[in-house]
């Protein structure tokens, strides 16, 4: 059975993507809460590296990947490629001579090595002074042992990691603790904070998104919005003719670039554009997420056997995050554009058919596993398919939301 492999973003302190690391599960339908962990490993670096390639899934980025002290000592990690992997350390790891003189070798050889889930105590010292990043996991330890155990480490000390941050709060505390990485889903959520409006500019590419979303499609009232808002317009042919494409000649026109395009290319067109517009100022990664989560929901309505627009599950996905890029509730932000009932319902509410793909996904990414599994049975889609579907998702968002 192949391996599910999910991402988990990794920012440095301006919020801008560092890393990824890499969650693994040996198939959504067999969970094992004990599954061993050279097995894990292996299904990782099987899929990551051989099969899939390790640029599809991160995108040029590093990787972080778990290592048992097993692989350690048989050196595997000396087989990944150096420049782009770091090689965690888990912490039930025993660090005997034998295991610190595998590491030893390893970051002689140029491998990056992390400790994870971090609790000091004197017996990890040498392996201290041969890692590179030290992870401390925010919900395994309180923000008092954190600051001891920081206070403890010798000096030079390694990269500080902070993990399972869920909160702007959190976030800033841990800068306060001299952390330079971070690793949660905080810049996910909204902060508390006056929220921004959406500007009249933007309400123009909320407007073209309902027209796309009508039952009854006007092109020509269509090509009308569209040309009358110059940055749309240019963005659109500079779309349509890029080598993405590969139109046979140059398209000009609003109207050529509508009609080859087409309503369904056009809906991922102008939901990509409203997003990317709304989030100047916000971590990138939050585009990256919205694009996977949009064209992941809509691979899984095509592989599901509900009847279910495909269209409006790839709106789903991308607005999902909304509240966050606009820090407002999502209640207030979809009052103001027009969208259907059925997408309002599910952005809200989080309920219905298309909320439960959004729900779907967003266990997927979290590596929810059993979650993922439920939820796929009720939908009717087949497991086996959904891995490669996030594969897919990973290499668009890659490709449209790179820069």
């Amino acid at each position: 059975m192949d391996a599910y492999v999910a991402r988990q973003p990794i920012l440095d302190r301006r919020k801008r993507i560092y890393a990824y690391e890499l969650l693994f599960h040996d198939g959504v339908g067999s969970y094992m809460p004990e599954i061993d962990g050279d097995m894990a490993t292996g299904k990782v670096l099987a899929n990551s590296v051989i099969n899939i390639g390790m640029d599809e899934i991160c995108g040029g980025k590093k990787s972080f990947i778990n290592f048992t002290g097993n692989l350690l000592l048989k050196r595997v990690p000396m087989l990944m490629p150096k420049e782009t992997v770091v090689v965690e350390i888990l912490e039930d790891v025993e660090p005997n001579v034998e295991l610190v003189q595998a590491c030893r070798e390893m970051s002689e050889k140029g491998v990056s090595l992390a400790l994870d889930d971090f609790v000091f105590t004197p017996k990890f010292l040498p392996l201290i002074e041969l890692v590179d990043f030290i992870k401390f996991d925010f919900r395994l330890s309180t923000i008092e042992e954190i600051r001891s155990y920081i206070k403890q480490l010798p000096e030079p000390r390694p990269r500080l990691l902070a993990e399972k941050i869920e909160t702007k709060e959190e976030f800033e505390i841990a800068l306060e603790l001299g952390f330079g990485l971070f690793q949660g889903y905080f810049f996910c959520k909204p902060e508390v904070v006056k929220g921004r409006d959406i500007e009249t500019s933007h309400l123009a590419h909320f407007k073209i998104m309902a027209a796309l979303n009508s039952d009854n499609l006007d092109f020509a009232e269509l090509e009308e919005m569209v040309s009358h808002d110059v940055g749309i317009s240019y963005k659109l042919l500079r779309y349509i003719n890029s080598p993405f494409f590969a139109t046979a000649s140059k398209i000009s026109t609003i109207k050529q670039a509508l009609v080859y395009l087409g309503s369904n290319e056009l809906k991922r067109f102008m939901s990509l554009m409203a997003i990317t517009q709304l989030a100047k100022g916000k971590p990138h990664e939050l585009i990256c997420m919205a694009c996977i989560r949009g064209k992941f929901c809509e691979l899984l309505g095509e592989a599901s056997k509900r009847e279910v627009k495909v269209t409006e599950l790839f709106t789903v996905g991308m607005f999902s995050l909304l509240d966050a890029i606009l820090d407002q509730p999502m209640s207030k932000i979809i009052d103001k554009i027009p969208l259907s009932q059925n997408l309002a319902t599910a952005l809200v509410a989080k309920k219905g058919l298309l909320a439960a793909f959004l729900i779907l996904v967003i266990a997927y990414e979290r590596g929810r596993w059993l979650v993922v599994s439920k939820i796929a049975e009720k939908l009717a889609i087949p497991e086996a398919e959904i891995p490669p579907l996030y594969l897919k998702a990973c290499k668009w968002s890659n490709l449209v939301a790179s820069g």
